[in-house]
């Protein structure tokens, strides 16, 4: 794979090339981090939305102020025999009161505004959700049981969306670079067609001639994919930790062995540089006299 080091003298060591490939290769792998991080965010967030809202339900009691305590005391009853609870608790007004602080501020006048109860319910996987609907209403008009099916599912394909985006930037982002070290290596291979006239009248296969670029290119790729990675790392580590109140912004980043996805980074750039250079040199070299 590298080659003779020799043959490096064929290659320009300095120049636009140089600084072209160690940039491209540096941005490409700082973009990469971040996409690699919102992928793996989003995976952590689709699977936490999955699991805590399958498990969770609430039901919605709506009665004339002084039938809400009997209707709430109603429902429990019917939920201490329903199989497949695993919890049930009646949110008091000071929660209720929190849970719509965020749209309608705080100091809310409940005492003026009838809202329904809430009672929060988790299951543990194997209630019948459709007769635990039928009993309410049968027992408890006022009822209303709402498993979050309406609020769940879209948040788990917006998540799993953005997964994919995450993706397929990587992808494009592989394929940028590619693009740029082939541009770097077939101008580089121009500058130096004299030499590469001279060694062919002296012996020299165009393997070896290509081996010279592709060790070069490759190096180059590699190690600026690793000051970017690095530099995308720190700004990774630097970002707002993962907050429930903060949501999906606040958990952007890496968690535990996610962390030594970084160090692929570089070598996945300079696998690419590897393949783009050693094809751009082929064919560039079969163009030659």
């Amino acid at each position: 794979m590298w080659g003779d080091r020799q043959a490096d003298r064929v290659v320009p060591p300095t120049g636009h090339t140089v600084w072209l490939t160690v940039l491209t290769s540096g941005a490409m792998a700082f973009l990469a981090v971040f996409a690699l991080a919102l992928s793996l965010a989003t995976g952590r967030l689709a699977e936490r939305w999955g699991d805590s809202l399958a498990q969770a339900s609430t039901i919605r009691v709506s009665a004339p102020a002084e039938q809400a305590d009997a209707q709430v005391k109603a429902v429990m009853a019917i939920l201490v025999t329903t199989p497949g609870i695993a919890d049930a608790r009646a949110l008091d007004l000071a929660e209720q009161a929190a849970l719509l602080e965020p749209w309608l501020g705080p100091d809310l006048p409940l005492d003026t505004i009838p809202l329904p109860r809430l009672i929060e319910v988790t299951s543990d996987g194997s209630l019948d959700a459709e007769g635990l609907r039928l009993r309410l209403t049968a027992e408890v008009p006022g009822a209303v049981y709402d498993d979050h099916t309406r609020w769940r599912e879209p948040l788990v394909a917006a998540a799993d969306r953005l997964r994919a985006l995450g993706w397929t930037a990587l992808a494009l982002i592989a394929g940028t670079l590619a693009a740029m070290v082939t541009l770097a290596a077939q101008s580089a291979l121009a500058a130096n067609r004299q030499v590469i006239r001279v060694l062919r009248l002296v012996g020299a296969r165009d393997v070896y001639v290509a081996r010279a670029f592709t060790r070069r290119f490759t190096l180059r790729a590699a190690l600026g994919a690793a000051l970017g990675a690095a530099s995308g790392g720190l700004a990774v580590a630097f970002l707002p930790a993962a907050d429930a109140a903060g949501g999906f912004l606040t958990g952007l980043g890496f968690q535990g062995a996610g962390w030594l996805l970084l160090p692929l980074i570089p070598i996945f750039a300079g696998g690419v540089a590897f393949l783009a250079t050693r094809s751009a040199a082929f064919r560039a070299l079969a163009r030659f006299e």
